[in-house]
């Protein structure tokens, strides 16, 4: 049987230039949509992205909260996503109206929120951060301001060490980072006594208190780039590791294994980023469907906090063009 990879690849490059479309594509998405995307990066870096494209089309191979922030910040824009179904348990565990009531129960608070969110949660919010600006944008806070911050408590209990601001957190997590297990962590360490142990600030703080580094994803990613030659046990979801082995081939990298029923297993990939196929990629372009659509009213609510943190963390974007230079 021939391997449709090839055809497929070859049909979605000619569609791409047929519709004038971009490809975005989060690290965690499969490599084949990785090695095929015209730009791979972070939440941040894609929201940049998004805002700043000239294409017609935005094709977001990513989850569903990534395309609406596309659709948000580039609103003419037709914005396409594989597939619909591509959630996030983090989005899932802030529903917007009991969030609303939660904002409520603190009216002199500032709302911080980790774009991890559906678009109704943005737009009740005054700053969106990611995990690579979040710090930078606390820290512009006056000290004085009291400061909710959702959905993650991870998250945000990593950001209440590390600004030592008093955060009122949501009590949200994600599903791939809260199942790594201290007990198998130990057990992968003591196989590897010299990998260094490398952790997305979404993990517990059980986990990153083992960390050599604890980082972003493209964080996490440069980390390893400065390393070379080294190995590494990777305490995020494993979409990253292609791009790890892209940019260190001669570095070796260890998924960390996690717990789900008492069982040990390799339970630390998102079921929703990996809901993109390219075959869903491929049919997304050709059909012009599933759009994502969002109401004018609530496109314009939502816009004021991402374009605050896109402008608040400016001076980020500058620093890491200074380094690549």
């Amino acid at each position: 049987m021939l391997n449709p990879v090839p055809h497929l690849e070859s049909e979605i490059n000619r569609l791409r230039k047929e519709m004038n479309a971009v490809i975005l594509a989060h690290y965690y998405q499969e490599d084949e949509i990785q090695d095929i995307a015209d730009f791979v990066g972070d939440s941040l870096d894609l929201a940049r992205k998004a805002a700043a494209t000239e294409a017609d089309v935005i094709v977001f191979c990513g989850v569903k909260f990534m395309a609406e922030g596309a659709k948000i910040l580039n609103p003419k824009k037709r914005v396409l996503l594989p597939d619909l179904k591509a959630g996030c348990s983090l989005e899932d565990s802030c529903p917007p109206a009991a969030f609303k009531a939660f904002k409520e129960k603190h009216p002199d608070h500032i709302v911080v929120t980790y774009i991890n969110c559906s678009a109704e949660v943005k737009a009740l919010s005054d700053i969106i951060v990611t995990s690579t600006n979040a710090e930078h944008i606390i820290r512009q806070i006056p000290e004085l301001q009291p400061i909710i911050f959702a959905p993650d408590k991870y998250l945000g209990s990593y950001l209440i060490k590390k600004t030592g601001r008093d955060m009122v957190l949501w009590n949200g997590t994600c599903i791939v980072h809260e199942r790594f297990s201290e007990q198998e962590l130990v057990k992968l360490k003591t196989r590897h006594p010299k990998a260094h142990v490398i952790a997305h600030p979404e993990c517990p703080q059980d986990i990153l208190k083992y960390a050599d580094y604890i980082g972003s994803t493209s964080a996490l990613l440069r980390y390893t780039a400065l390393n070379p030659a080294q190995e590494f046990i990777v305490l995020t979801e494993p979409g990253i590791i292609h791009q790890m082995k892209n940019q260190s081939p001669g570095s070796v990298f260890y998924e960390a294994p996690g717990i789900v029923g008492g069982a040990c297993v390799s339970c630390n990939t998102c079921p929703f980023m990996k809901l993109n196929t390219l075959e869903k990629l491929h049919a997304c372009m050709r059909d012009k469907t599933p759009e994502l659509l969002l109401s004018p009213a609530l496109v314009d609510a939502a816009r004021k906090p991402l374009t605050r943190m896109l402008e608040m963390s400016a001076s980020l974007a500058s620093a890491a063009r200074m380094s690549r230079d």
